[in-house]
């Protein structure tokens, strides 16, 4: 199984915390961790996740698999800047957001049009007409983050589609 975790590359050291115990939890539940492969919460998820003996996969927006954080074990570069972002999300059966700026808001925006569920930490809230749009499932602990991408991953893979919630 694999998790995409997005997030900013330059992210506070609270959402750097939650992204290392994402990667950890992540890791030792044996789900491969991929990301954009890059600094801040996808730096510190592959750390997270290599400190377990996990395996991360970062899709870098380069032609250079030395431009990789550390602790990535797959760089794949696209020399596609930004449009990566559509393969990073695509690579997983769900989504992790941490914080994030407007790259992680497209990403969230790729993932909900491909129905591929996007679980929320200290992330983007929506709106349509004024109105609170609830597509991004929001968690407030890296342990339910994960446990609700997992269990969504899951339904996605046996279903062939993304469910919204568990209830």
């Amino acid at each position: 199984m694999n998790i995409t975790v997005i997030g900013d590359s330059a992210c506070s050291v609270k959402e750097a915390r939650l992204a290392e115990t994402v990667g950890e939890l992540l890791a030792k539940r044996g789900v491969t961790v991929v990301c954009g492969g890059l600094g801040g919460v996808m730096e510190a998820v592959c750390r997270g996740a290599k400190s377990e003996g996990g395996l991360t996969v970062g899709i870098l927006p380069g032609q250079d698999a030395s431009m990789a954080n550390p602790w990535v074990d797959i760089p794949i570069v696209t020399d596609m800047g930004e449009a990566r972002n559509v393969a990073v999300v695509k690579s997983g059966q769900a989504i992790i957001a941490i914080g994030g700026g407007y790259g992680t808001l497209s990403e969230i925006a790729y993932a909900l049009k491909s129905s591929i569920p996007v679980i929320g930490l200290n992330t983007w809230s929506l709106s349509r007409d004024g109105m609170e749009d609830n597509s991004i499932i929001r968690v407030h602990s890296a342990a339910e983050a994960v446990d609700r991408a997992i269990a969504l991953a899951e339904r996605h893979k046996n279903h062939g589609i993304a469910s919204r919630s568990l209830s």
